[in-house]
């Protein structure tokens, strides 16, 4: 049985999603403070994290960042009624998977859960598909439709991260750590001018992106293509 975690100081909130879980068949741990919250993290190892940032005696950022110390590896969703970003672009470099600032869609909190648990459940494979695309990451190529793509290392990088980590919310270090490691001669300019690069090879319309987003003053979002007719993003 898949096992969440919530921690949570407001009573009626944590009642809510722990009610939400429960009915989607999550065992579900909970805690109402920091201490209890990094203690049930390291415990407990579940395999989601719903992880408030403001808690009593240790905050949400302290519980991330320990939780990543210890290489744990399980996705952090973290609830914040603040909407600067640099709180959130903390919460992000210290290993979040995903945000969503309060109030938020309870529905839309158990689609990201969901999306997650099935990642957490694949392993990582050899070779990503979306829209007609095939990134092979044993072969190092891009096809779409069978036509090669050619793409530089530094975008092969970026668009595997991108695939790796769909639908999460990426920061501009992260992009720029994952592809050229933690060089400070890489600005944030030089960051914008290769996800261009990489939307003028994989967008239908790069002006328009269908799929490489970026999330103002943050960094980056890969959306999921859409499936049905409905967009699959949130």
């Amino acid at each position: 049985m898949r096992k969440v975690l919530i921690v949570e100081d407001n009573s009626a909130m944590l009642r809510g999603l722990k009610d939400n879980f429960e009915l989607k068949g999550y065992q579900v741990k909970t805690a109402q403070d920091g201490e209890q919250g990094l203690k049930a993290a390291l415990t407990e190892n579940p395999d989601l994290i719903i992880l408030d940032i403001m808690l009593p005696k240790i905050n949400g950022y302290e519980i991330c960042s320990e939780v990543r110390k210890k290489k744990f590896d399980m996705p952090i969703i973290m609830l914040t009624a603040k909407d600067q970003e640099s709180d959130i672009i903390l919460g992000l470099n210290l290993g979040a998977d995903d945000y969503m600032t309060k109030p938020f869609s309870i529905k839309e909190l158990m689609a990201r859960a969901e999306a997650f648990m099935r990642r957490r459940g694949e392993e990582e494979p050899d070779v990503y598909e979306f829209d007609g695309y095939r990134l092979d990451t044993i072969a190092g190529t891009l096809t779409r439709n069978g036509k090669e793509i050619e793409l530089t290392p530094g975008e092969f990088k970026m668009l595997h991260l991108f695939l790796r980590r769909i639908g999460c919310t990426l920061t501009s270090d992260e992009v720029r750590n994952a592809v050229w490691g933690y060089s400070r001669f890489i600005t944030l300019q030089d960051i914008d001018q290769a996800v261009i690069a990489l939307r003028n090879k994989v967008e239908p319309d790069p002006n328009n992106p269908k799929f490489i987003h970026t999330v103002e003053l943050i960094g980056y979002k890969f959306k999921p293509p859409k499936t049905n007719g409905n967009d699959t993003d949130s």
